[in-house]
């Protein structure tokens, strides 16, 4: 049994690209820490929120790459000889990934009680209408 891809349907040109987004999506394997929401705040708007309790914004790095969200975060170790009966809170680094679709740009990035907004908002393109002629051969 071959794997039917987007390019083995004639009617479907250009999706290659739609394709690899899609595998690469599916191998990004992101694990529960830190959990997060995804909202929709308008139209044209969302908001991703990651809980980054005991995080501060020197230990966060927010980058895009190659059309991904790319959220890291790593605790600077303070140096300090504490000895632990309980260590219950996370504390080690992290890296989320979201993967962009075409038009959707970052915007701010907030930190509020130990939770780190990231906005997002999608450029509509304006609806153009392309009329090709046709010329004699």
């Amino acid at each position: 049994m071959s794997k039917l891809t987007l390019g083995s349907y004639p009617h479907m040109l250009g999706f290659e690209q739609l394709e690899r987004l899609l595998e690469r999506t599916a191998k990004s394997g992101n694990e529960g820490y830190p959990p997060f929401n995804i909202e929709q705040t308008s139209d044209q708007s969302y908001r991703i929120t990651l809980a980054v309790a005991g995080f501060a914004e020197d230990d966060l790095s927010i980058t895009v790459e190659d059309r991904q969200l790319v959220i890291r975060g790593r605790q600077m170790d303070d140096g300090s000889d504490r000895i632990f009966l309980h260590r219950g809170i996370a504390a080690r680094q992290f890296q989320r990934m979201f993967v962009l679709a075409d038009g959707v740009e970052v915007g701010e990035a907030i930190m509020e009680n130990g939770l780190l907004h990231v906005d997002l908002r999608r450029q509509v393109p304006d609806t153009v209408v392309q009329t090709i002629s046709i010329k004699k051969g």
